[in-house]
């Protein structure tokens, strides 16, 4: 089962909707790690700065200053940003200045170290990117501007045709070729696996026919609400299709399938601010809260006449069984409450709605 979604994922090209879900996904998931990793780069960079002004006799410039306000004004700036879009951007603003402010401090070595130093800080800034949550564009221009500011031809007597500067564009070349593929192949794993669970979760949540939620999904989020919702006016209704079984026997299971979208597209319509679901069969459930009885019942006669009214070519009606949720009532108390008034409902005539009383005996 497992590997045939995952082959029918991997076939499928992710709709654009869903890579910027993703996209926004991925940064959420990864926001603090990106936060230590703009941490570290400052860190590793005020403690090199120091190295070289001190051991080197230079001493902290007024550049150097300037650079670690900067920088930490854009790794503060990254707590606040909570979209992925305005993250490439400030990724790649700092890249620009991080990669200036090694510039800095790799000019404070001799002559002869300052190329092999600027590849490894090329080497360093790119790797660290490569795992951020950062779009493609955002990614090559980072690259571009790594390469711009720690071009290591830029040093004097540094030469493409001779030994040592073919072994750095060599060098450049494999690495920018490898960082680049491992990180296209990495997002694309991760845009895999992100459809995937979404897909997953969609099966196991949402009822494949009728693409409303499901038995698990409802009593799920039900719970929750029962939780959260504990000072409001609470209802459950139960509906059932009535004469389900003569549509079945009379005109086959697949307009049965028809007519079980249709009372599902119904309930959405009708009550989509509210949770709904479909328990099984022709059964379906709807929980309300922050409504009065009267103006709960009123949408539960409302839903009734939508069915009722509704045009179309294998035309039903259903039944429906309301029930207010006491304080001291848990979810299944409320489930079987709401069967009983169904039941009512059902013996009293169909095509209505019955709200439990318990005088009644329901």
């Amino acid at each position: 089962m497992y590997k045939t979604i995952e082959q029918q994922v991997r076939r499928n090209v992710a709709p654009p909707q869903l890579r910027e879900e993703f996209r926004q996904h991925d940064f959420e998931s990864l926001k603090s790690f990106s936060l230590l990793v703009f941490v570290l780069s400052l860190g590793i960079w005020i403690l090199f700065d120091l190295i070289v002004s001190y051991q080197g006799h230079q001493g902290l410039t007024w550049l150097s200053a300037l650079f670690i306000a900067v920088m930490g004004m854009l790794t503060v700036i990254l707590g606040f940003v909570r979209k992925a879009a305005h993250f490439d951007v400030l990724n790649l603003v700092f890249i620009a200045v991080i990669t200036l402010a090694v510039r800095l401090v790799i000019d404070g070595l001799p002559q002869a170290l300052r190329p092999a130093w600027m590849v490894l800080g090329a080497s360093s800034v790119l790797y660290s990117v490569s795992v951020l949550p950062v779009r493609r564009w955002s990614f090559l221009a980072t690259m571009l501007v790594t390469w711009v500011n720690l071009n290591p031809f830029q040093v004097p007597d540094m030469h493409l045709f001779e030994l040592r500067g073919s072994m750095f564009v060599c060098y450049a070349v494999f690495l920018n070729g490898l960082t680049l593929y491992s990180y296209l192949k990495m997002r694309r794993a991760k845009l895999h696996n992100f459809y995937m669970a979404k897909l997953l979760l969609e099966q196991a949540y949402v009822d494949a026919l009728t693409e409303i939620p499901n038995r698990r999904s409802f009593m799920a989020q039900a719970e929750k609400h029962l939780q959260q919702d504990a000072a409001a006016t609470r209802y459950l209704a139960m509906i059932d299709i009535d004469n389900f079984k003569k549509v079945n026997d009379q005109f086959g299971h697949d307009i049965g399938d028809v007519v079980l979208k249709r009372i599902a597209a119904n309930i959405k319509a009708s009550m989509s601010e509210f949770e709904y679901a479909r328990l099984g069969g022709e059964e379906f459930v709807i929980y309300v809260w922050g409504l009065d009885q009267a103006d709960a019942e009123r949408r539960i006669d409302a839903l009734c006449r939508r069915v009722r009214d509704e045009v179309a070519e294998h035309p039903v009606t259903i039944s429906i069984g309301l029930a207010q949720i006491l304080a001291d009532d848990t979810l299944s108390n409320a489930l079987v409450k709401a069967d009983q008034a169904l039941y009512e409902a059902k013996r009293s005539g169909k095509d209505r709605y019955v709200l439990w009383r318990s005088p009644l005996g329901l």
